[in-house]
């Protein structure tokens, strides 16, 4: 509950702040959104963790808090639980992709592609497309839908309808108590600055250079868990934001440890604090790299791939 009050608090509270500054300065109101962007990443990683049943240990608790932050997430909480379980179930598995995860092609499954297949795959892993325009659809528009679980039930429709209506009366406030800024200045670059955080934080989790992907006859899941995963290593602030998923290979190989244990796993188990880990400048190599080399078993580049 400490974790939540301090994450919640104040993103509320810069929230209220923001809309408060527009009346006297459209600048400070968008810079306070950007600021309460990280506090949002963090939130979403509460979230995260109730849809893993480890932040309490009451399981009504998890999905009920885990619903209510799926209103400020933007994000259905039980269409996001019921993916992001595929993807923990299925991450590194080469005959699994598609749920949860970052598309992901081979070279010879790239090679094998049109002039045109090939121009679509290279727009997608395209730096501005993955962190800046994918992020911002993701969150507010592929969300909206129970897309992937369209057909499985109406949990995942009402629980993304369900958020739909909550965050409607979101905005509605928001435009009441600041007008069409307060929703485009205060609400929505609070959402873009978390989305794009977000998403670069699992793409750099998983896509790496010697991360671990395998066909399913060969796949095991602690393996891929392990050295699928990275150990990405943030300044102090940077891991409380992030709320510790960082310490990615740890969670993939244990959900139920919650997020404020993952540091205690590092510091009593020397030999996963220093497995897997990524630094930041490590960190922005990692977008070159887009193709999986079966032979190699690594990530490469475009231009590597052409010399194979």
């Amino acid at each position: 509950m400490f974790e939540l009050f301090i994450t919640l608090i104040p993103f509320l509270a810069i929230w209220a702040l923001g809309l408060w500054s527009l009346s006297f300065s459209y600048l400070l109101a968008t810079a306070l959104s950007v600021v309460n962007g990280f506090f949002l990443v963090r939130l979403f990683v509460i979230q995260h963790d109730c849809g893993h049943g480890s932040f309490f240990r009451n399981r009504l608790l998890n999905d009920w808090i885990g619903r209510a932050l799926g209103v400020v997430t933007v994000t259905p909480y039980d269409v996001w639980r019921r993916t992001h379980a595929v993807h923990h179930a299925s991450a590194g598995n080469l005959d699994k992709r598609g749920m949860g995860d970052v598309m992901t092609l081979t070279v010879s499954e790239y090679q094998g592609l049109s002039r045109f297949g090939q121009l679509k795959y290279r727009l997608y892993r395209n730096p501005f497309v993955l962190f800046v325009l994918g992020p911002s659809y993701l969150f507010f528009l592929e969300n909206r839908l129970p897309l992937g679980l369209m057909r499985a039930g109406w949990r995942y429709w009402v629980s993304a309808m369900g958020t739909n209506v909550v965050l409607a009366v979101v905005l509605v406030t928001f435009g009441l108590l600041g007008g069409l800024a307060g929703i485009f200045l205060v609400f929505v670059p609070t959402v873009v600055v978390a989305a794009s955080i977000g998403v670069w934080l699992f793409y750099v989790q998983h896509q790496f250079e010697e991360t671990c992907w395998d066909p399913e006859p060969q796949w095991q899941l602690h393996d891929a868990a392990l050295h699928g995963s990275s150990h990405y290593i943030l300044p102090g602030i940077l891991r409380w934001f992030s709320a510790n998923i960082g310490a990615h290979h740890v969670h993939h190989l244990q959900s139920r440890v919650p997020f404020y244990r993952l540091s205690e796993i590092l510091r009593d188990h020397p030999k996963l604090d220093q497995a897997q880990r990524l630094t930041i400048r490590e960190s922005i190599s990692c977008v070159k790299l887009q193709l999986w080399d079966d032979k190699s078993r690594r990530l490469i580049s475009f231009s590597e791939a052409k010399t194979i």
